[in-house]
């Protein structure tokens, strides 16, 4: 069974050459019906078939000798050649078989050989040389195409090692600073830290599920900031203050994994850990102007508020990084310091809000 291209090729090449003799026959039809004949049938089949002999030789070359993969300004001179290499073995081939049918033009002693060869040549180049053109246009077509396929392919994988090795830099991550808050409180509060060892277990369990996909529900990403608030307030008491004002349509929306959690964790150690009084964390979930708006504010003051917040640490840099990966550049990811003791981290991804 011919493979799918294979089909194709033959479709076109029957057809092409079924389209030149058939627009001979009318044109002769119109001009000169006296002259159609036994001999002039026989004569376009033979020119039939030494067409798509001669040319289907000619993709054999072309196939053989990697061509198309070349250089432009190395396939055209090649392709000249192979157009009068191909015209002129299409007019031998055909005036061969014309005088092994005995159906050569009438009065042939008026023209020797090599003139009835040239004229055949220019003859027969006039139909190869649009076969040419299509041949070469549609596989340039064609592996520009391909290479844009694997231009794509090539990308999401690199997306997707990318998106991959900064999660494996997250949780890590996490999993350190966590561990250090319990470890703090195990001679001093051995029930405290029994406690933060269950909240642990739960934000580690959350974790692990949600590498199984490059997005999760906002609903199930605030489950995991609840537990890890939960495990700090143990550690800070009544110096975390804790206040979310999200809105309940925005639950569903997506957001990368443990994205909410770095921000708050940020925003604990950057901001209230760095405070005497400690301070408040407010978690924000909204829509606005056909985005979905997540913000961290936290009280606390930037370093150095003129930088991008892309060299402070990695959690920052993670966060940008992650959602151009996923929502291309309509994501924004931004820091501020406002009212002069709050410090916000917004979050923009795009979203279309049903009517």
């Amino acid at each position: 069974m011919l493979p799918r291209g294979t089909k194709y090729y033959w479709l076109c090449q029957v057809s092409g050459w079924l389209f030149v003799i058939c627009s001979m026959l009318i044109m002769v039809l119109s001009l000169t019906p006296d002259r159609i004949d036994g001999r002039f049938i026989v004569k376009l089949l033979l020119m039939f078939a030494s067409g798509i002999l001669s040319t289907h030789l000619l993709r054999l070359v072309i196939k053989r000798s990697s061509v198309l993969m070349m250089p432009i300004e190395k396939m055209i001179p090649r392709m000249i050649i192979g157009v009068v290499c191909t015209s002129l073995f299409c007019s031998v081939l055909y005036l061969s078989m014309t005088t092994l049918f005995d159906v050569l033009p009438d009065n042939p002693r008026k023209l020797d050989i090599w003139t009835r060869t040239l004229m055949a040549t220019l003859d027969l180049g006039f139909y190869i040389v649009p076969w040419v053109l299509i041949y070469f246009i549609y596989h340039y077509v064609a592996k520009s195409r391909k290479q844009e396929i694997d231009t794509l392919k090539l990308e999401a994988m690199v997306k997707e090692l990318e998106l991959k090795t900064i999660k494996a830099h997250i949780n890590p991550h996490f999993i350190f600073n966590a561990l250090n808050g319990i470890r703090a409180l195990v001679d001093e509060n051995p029930e405290r830290a029994r406690t933060a060892i269950t909240e642990l277990s739960n934000i580690l369990r959350s974790s692990m599920q949600s590498e199984k996909s490059e997005t999760v529900p906002l609903e199930k990403e605030l489950n995991i900031v609840r537990d890890y608030l939960a495990l700090e307030h143990i550690r800070f008491e009544d110096r975390l203050q804790v206040e979310y004002k999200v809105d309940e349509d925005t639950l569903d929306l997506p957001v990368p994994p443990m994205m909410l959690q770095t921000l708050v964790e940020n925003a604990i150690k950057h901001g209230i850990g760095q405070q005497m009084t400690g301070g408040v964390v407010r978690i924000i979930s909204d829509f606005h102007d056909n985005y979905h708006e997540l913000m961290v504010q936290n009280t606390g003051r930037l370093k150095e508020p003129s930088s991008m917040p892309a060299t402070d640490g990695f959690g920052i840099s993670s966060t940008r990084n992650r959602l151009h990966l996923l929502f291309g550049y309509n994501a924004d990811f931004s820091i501020r310091e406002f009212n002069g003791n709050m410090v916000e981290a917004r979050v923009k991804i795009p979203v279309s809000i049903p009517a």
